[in-house]
């Protein structure tokens, strides 16, 4: 029998955040180097990268696993599934969440990754190779798994409802949490941690990366290498961390008295048939994703205030991204602030998403919209990039974007929390 009754869509908000990052190991410090301009680009200090084509990559330096977790944790799990749980942590703490054993069942994990847990299975390839099949890790079956991370957020705060991983390269924090905020509006849950994580910085991951022809090569100005929307930018900047963020149905934040960072008003998601690589010319599946999430958030274009753009620096995604805008905005376009904060990030991949919103978050809780750094020449103009320095901006409601290779494109779009 079809199912024929109305379902009431509950009001989905942010009650905590948390971020680990080339330029901060927290959201304020975070923030603060978003706003101050500050790169987190230099050379690639992991390991040798002088035979490689690129040796620039936004590292997350003097990460310490067991300042988060037990060292049995952070021993048997991938430094992306690390940065997740880091990141975790923050998030519930600063939402002042405990879960207890009634609310459990009711709560969530969704993580999402482009890349997962890559640096594991690459190092136990090496193991197998060169040591034989008995030297192999025993929780490799697990830990080199991409819903690793969910598992092991869901295992330290004892989160019993649905919980998994998600992969669209680029988008996939993005879709983590728009997924998330679907099953808090239809009632599959009351709580969701979600974001996204990942750790490409690996010679493999970098040196194809680079043969594709994504990868800038600025190797001798690494704080300048990542320009988006520049007229002289060529190609993005690998780099690694994660972003984590507490949803909750409004009515359960309210009554437990939790801190509201925002809402998430609506996620619109699409998929470019066009090519595996690169989007269509006229960024008509990016144009898709906007418009869905302004319908599904119930409003016109005129009333967003800021745009967090996906542009990664390279050639063609920003040009086509700002001719996407354009085509979404009309005239509105121009007058909309539209910066990236890949600029100063680099390109985080399945974080991207995630700790994108978080910045998002941030300049409509500051009313300060980031800059595009490096912003020095840019392609249109017209558009206010926010270059160089971040500025003081009344933002009420703000979109993200976050589109990724094999087409995958996401939209969210938040509000300042108004009950």
């Amino acid at each position: 029998m079809a199912r024929t009754e109305i379902v009431r869509r509950r009001r989905v908000v942010v009650t905590g955040c948390g971020v680990i990052s080339p330029v901060g190991h927290d959201t304020a410090t975070f923030w603060a180097s978003l706003v101050d301009g500050r790169s987190g680009i230099g050379r690639i200090t992991r390991f040798d990268p002088s035979d490689l084509p690129v040796t620039i990559a936004g590292e997350v330096r003097d990460f310490d696993p067991e300042a988060y977790m037990p060292r049995t944790v952070s021993r048997r799990i991938d430094r992306f599934a690390q940065y997740a749980l880091a990141a975790a942590v923050e998030a519930v703490e600063s939402a002042k969440l405990d879960i207890t054993d009634e609310m459990a069942p009711r709560v969530g994990v969704i993580i999402g990754s482009g890349y997962g847990p890559g640096s594991l299975i690459q190092a136990a390839a090496r193991t197998l190779a060169e040591r034989g099949p008995r030297r192999v890790g025993a929780y490799l079956a697990a830990a080199g798994a991409a819903d690793s991370a969910a598992g092991e957020i869901a295992f330290r705060f004892g989160a019993c409802g649905p919980s998994g991983a998600v992969s669209t390269a680029c988008a996939s924090g993005a879709t983590a949490i728009g997924d998330a905020m679907r099953m808090i509006e239809f009632g599959h849950a009351d709580v969701v941690i979600a974001g996204g994580a990942d750790d490409p910085l690996t010679p493999l991951d970098i040196a194809a990366a680079a043969i594709a022809g994504a990868l800038a090569r600025r190797n001798d100005e690494p704080e300048r290498a990542s320009r988006p929307f520049d007229r002289g930018r060529t190609g993005f900047v690998l780099a690694a961390g994660a972003g984590v963020v507490v949803l909750e149905e409004a009515e359960h934040a309210q009554r437990r008295g939790a801190p509201i960072l925002g809402e998430i008003l609506g996620y619109g998601a699409s998929t470019d048939v066009h090519h595996l690589t690169a989007p269509h010319p006229e960024g008509k599946a990016a144009q898709r994703a906007m418009r869905a999430a302004l319908a599904d958030a119930g409003i016109a274009p005129d009333e967003i205030d800021y745009i967090n753009a996906h542009a990664t620096g390279t050639r063609r995604g920003d040009s086509i991204e700002c001719a996407a805008i354009r085509a979404v905005f009309g005239a509105h376009a121009t007058r909309i602030p539209i910066s990236s904060t890949k600029s100063v990030t680099g390109h985080m991949i399945g974080a991207a998403g995630a700790v994108e919103l978080i910045a998002t978050l941030q300049a409509i809780r500051t009313c300060v919209v980031p800059p595009t750094i490096n912003c020095d020449d840019p392609e249109d103009p017209e558009l206010d990039h926010v270059p160089h320095r971040a500025r003081q901006w009344p933002v009420r409601t703000a979109m993200s974007n976050s589109f990724g290779f094999s087409g995958h494109n996401a939209v969210l779009v938040v509000r300042r929390w108004e009950p």
